[in-house]
């Protein structure tokens, strides 16, 4: 190699990066590795990316927040803003992930796209790091360093400081006893004159922290052009239309001509669509509202999207997953008192001896009193639940008839009306008040291989229905009562996917609609929860979220139990597996 090679390299070492829009530097040096995209190679973005890429630049401009739904590239240009900063303007960023395997993840996911890209390679390499600090979550590079945070640790937030602060899935985050992490991180830039705080999620519920930020900010609508009108205009889902029974031919209705726009459009449309601000006054403070309706994402066409709500508004839990992650919408929280009357005046003529058709499934749930056990028996079906009957058995807890008579109920069975038999598939039994842990464990332990389980309620509207308790050597679940009911309720109050026998009493609605959800602010934030109602119990309540936790037991498929209750032969019994210790040393 010559003198004049070195010289000219080194040369072109230190010239600085070109002066380019955020979104111009993305298109002309990131590259999608196979593991990110089903089309990898350099990226292309879309028009409403840029937009946001636009308002980044936008020295005036220190707040982001993107409202969004799945399907719209937003992880991909994350990664390609994180880059952009790392390669022409090194600062310390903080990339904030709900959990910390989201961020492990994530990281994993940036380092294969910046090994993907030539003009990234070895940026964050070790080779880059002069400290030899850099760990896979901590990545120090010159000028600047790169960290990948929990939200769910909050105490590590106090322990950096960012020019560059990214938060993505904010929905997801939890305010702990060390106070709100979006607030705890925004304070880690206040160093900072020209910070940029990105905020980005799938809103869950309408008092969620990406709504409520959204609504702080210029609230900006992407609109696209009519191709008859030529006015533009946001395509909301009220605009899409398709003929009965064939949803596949969506078309969207233009709002200010009334024409019909095929699919075919769509591309054209998006891009030469555009960012409104609907709040203009905001400065300072840019939102993005994105639908997965302008997506030109092929599993995003308005036919195939017209398909799946159809499917998922056929019960209120699969009409929020369709709300959230489609239309990029928070879900409307019920306030108001269920009416116990109404509810009680919806009654069916069936029963556990007289089984509706649609039941494939028997789930118990029981709450555990010191004079009682009150159990609620519950049929699923493909999407609806059937509540089938709610028994009481009187007499002490530590004593055993109370127990043997539910061992019983546990133990019977019905005739299914298509010719098979069913009997209680699982069931959760509430541990955690009153003093009787070992008194439900006692029971329990041995019916394990029942799918009888110990159980005890914990808050919070974004826990999983059912899960194992991380403590070793224990058979406790952990049931998310907070989401459950929030689940029940928006079942209850819209009249659908969910059915009640005649057999149940007056009694069982009284309890049923025992509480209401309420929203408080906690430390000056908005918080969600459940309030009993002065004077009223809640047994039959939380035996029936108890016995929907159940059914998460059960990893049967459909098709098969379908088959199943078509045959006159019983369901076969469960296995019981004991596992030896011995084995294990």
């Amino acid at each position: 190699m010559g003198i004049e090679t070195i010289r000219r390299r080194a040369l072109q070492a230190l010239r600085p990066p070109a002066d380019l829009p955020t979104a111009d530097w993305i298109e002309q040096h990131i590259y999608l590795p196979q593991t990110a995209s089903a089309l990898p190679g350099r990226m292309r973005l879309w028009s409403y990316q840029r937009g946001i890429c636009d308002a980044l630049d936008d020295p005036t401009v220190e707040r982001v927040t993107v409202l969004k739904s799945a399907r719209i590239g937003y992880t991909a240009l994350l990664s390609g803003i994180i880059a952009s900063y790392v390669a022409n303007s090194p600062a310390p960023i903080l990339a904030v992930q709900p959990t910390a395997d989201d961020a492990r993840d994530y990281a994993v996911d940036l380092e294969q796209l910046f090994e993907a890209s030539p003009a990234l390679r070895g940026l964050l390499s070790d080779e880059a790091d002069e400290t030899g600090r850099s760990t896979m979550l901590n990545r120090r590079f010159p000028g600047g360093s790169l960290k990948f945070i929990a939200a769910k640790s909050p105490r590590n937030l106090r322990r950096h400081t960012a020019k560059i602060l990214i938060m993505d899935e904010i929905d997801g985050f939890e305010v702990s006893q060390e106070g709100d992490p979006i607030e705890l991180a925004t304070m880690r830039t206040m160093t900072f004159r020209d910070r940029k705080i990105i905020a980005g999620s799938t809103p869950v519920f309408d008092y969620g922290p990406a709504t409520r930020l959204y609504d702080q900010s210029d609230k900006r609508i992407y609109e696209v052009p009519c191709p008859d009108c030529g006015d533009h205009s946001e395509i909301m889902w009220r605009d899409i239309r398709w003929p009965e029974g064939d949803p596949e031919a969506a078309e969207w209705c233009c709002p200010n001509c009334g024409s019909f726009v095929g699919e075919r459009h769509k591309p054209a449309m998006v891009a030469a669509g555009r960012w409104r601000a609907t709040a203009p006054g905001v400065k300072g403070h840019a939102g993005f509202q994105i639908n997965a309706l302008i997506s030109p994402h092929h599993n995003a066409r308005w036919g195939k999207l017209a398909a799946e709500f159809l499917k998922a508004k056929r019960s209120p839990d699969t009409l929020q997953t369709f709300t959230n992650l489609v239309l990029g919408e928070p879900w409307k929280t019920e306030g108001d008192d269920l009416d116990e009357h109404e509810l009680f005046g919806r009654r069916e003529a069936f029963r556990l001896a007289n089984l509706p058709e649609d039941v494939l499934w028997l789930t118990a749930g029981v709450d555990c009193q010191d004079d009682r056990l009150e159990c609620t028996i519950m049929g699923h079906g493909e999407s609806d639940l059937f509540i089938l009957d709610h028994r009481v058995f009187w007499g002490p807890i530590d004593g055993e008839q109370v127990w043997e008579d539910l061992d019983s109920l546990l133990g019977e069975r019905w005739t299914h009306p298509k010719g098979g038999t069913l009997r209680v598939d699982a069931a959760c039994i509430d541990s955690g008040d009153g003093g009787h842990t070992e008194i439900v464990h006692g029971f329990t332990r041995s019916r394990f291989g029942r799918r009888v389980v110990s159980i005890k309620g914990v808050p919070g509207f974004s826990r999983p229905f059912l899960q194992r308790s991380g403590s070793k050597g224990t058979m406790l679940w952990l049931c998310g009562v907070d989401a459950i009911k929030s689940q029940l309720f928006a079942r209850l109050a819209r009249g659908a996917g969910i059915r009640f026998s005649d057999a149940l009493e007056p009694i069982y609605f009284e309890q049923l609609t025992s509480e209401r959800r309420v929203v408080r602010y906690v430390r000056g934030r908005p918080e969600a929860r459940f309030e009993r109602i002065t004077g009223r119990r809640a047994e039959t309540l939380d035996s029936t979220v108890y016995a929907w936790a159940a059914r998460h037991l059960i990893g049967q498929k459909l098709e098969a139990r379908q088959a199943e209750v078509a045959s006159a032969a019983a369901p076969r019994k469960a296995s019981a597996v004991i596992r030896s210790n011995w084995l294990e040393r």
